[in-house]
């Protein structure tokens, strides 16, 4: 890359404010962003993370269970690194926050799930489904091996 182009793209970067001090100079970027997490709500009212599926509590029970940002990433392909980076952050700068929303989440699906266990009694559903098996005479059938 030429010099001069190197110097526009660097000034284009950035404004440098100088202050004479002591006899030092100071200088900050005039440019900083700060972005927003990548969160969005869904219709269950959950926090997806960008444009996918996973879900906050997924990255986060990761994050937790000592994976990196990249094992993350690769864990869950279609999230970028920079969303889970970013998810991360926002979760160590807001933990009790988000501390909040994962046990409220926690409650709601074991609340859930007692719902649904006493509907439809699924506490005997292996016995049940067995007897029905063993009484038409079929085989039960072996589970998936992976």
């Amino acid at each position: 890359m030429q010099p001069d182009k190197a110097l526009d793209i660097l000034l284009q970067c950035f404004y440098t404010v100088q202050v004479m001090h002591n006899m030092s100079l100071i200088s900050a970027p005039a440019k900083f962003q700060a972005t927003s997490p990548p969160f969005r709500w869904d219709e269950a009212g959950g926090i997806r993370i960008g444009s996918s599926r996973v879900t906050l509590d997924s990255i986060l029970a990761s994050y937790h269970n000592g994976s990196t940002p990249e094992e993350i990433a690769i864990q869950y392909s279609v999230v970028r690194l920079e969303d889970i980076y970013s998810t991360i952050a926002y979760y160590l700068n807001h933990r009790q926050e988000i501390d909040s929303y994962l046990e409220q989440r926690s409650q709601q699906s074991q609340q859930l799930r007692q719902q649904l266990s006493q509907k439809h009694n699924l506490v005997d559903l292996r016995q049940r489904l067995l007897a029905r098996y063993q009484s038409k005479g079929e085989s039960i059938p072996s589970a998936p091996s992976n």
